[in-house]
């Protein structure tokens, strides 16, 4: 998994329009990467539900905000709809970015194992170097949880 003071990797991916995001995209702003299992489970939805309701504040301190997990482009445009999210959210379904964080790998759920994201969220420097790295959020206030490490 990337940790604090890696450059994170070539960013590129389809957001829920079908259209191309790369990561220079957002150059100059510090930049929230949030990777969450599925849209519109519980978990997910509080998450991306909470990063929504504090936007605005979020961008006042210099923060821009992008989703990632392995579902389609299609499915995400029906999360931003249901949930009137003002930020991308990238499909990953090859899970190119996924691996490329170290945030895909073997999880375990009612005593079974499998393959799966884990939850993880990357607060990046206007430089592209990990700033941050929260692997415990906290879905329903992960907006303070942010901000309490500045």
């Amino acid at each position: 998994m990337l940790k604090v003071g890696d450059k994170i990797p070539i960013l590129k991916g389809i957001n829920q329009d079908g259209k191309e995001l790369l990561i220079n995209d957002f150059e100059g702003d510090k930049l929230i990467v949030f990777i969450y299992p599925k849209d519109s489970t519980p978990g997910c939805t509080m998450e991306a539900c909470n990063l929504r309701d504090n936007y605005e504040l979020l961008m006042s301190k210099g923060f821009s905000i992008i989703g990632i997990s392995a579902d389609s482009a299609k499915r995400h445009q029906n999360f931003i709809i249901k949930n009137q999210l003002p930020f991308n959210l990238i499909a990953d379904e090859s899970k190119d970015i996924l691996n490329s964080f170290g945030v895909w790998g073997p999880k375990k759920f009612m005593g079974k194992e499998y393959e799966g994201i884990h939850r993880t969220t990357f607060v990046v420097d206007k430089g592209g170097v990990v700033e941050r790295v929260f692997e415990k959020v906290k879905t329903k206030d992960h907006t303070n949880q942010i901000l309490k490490s500045y």
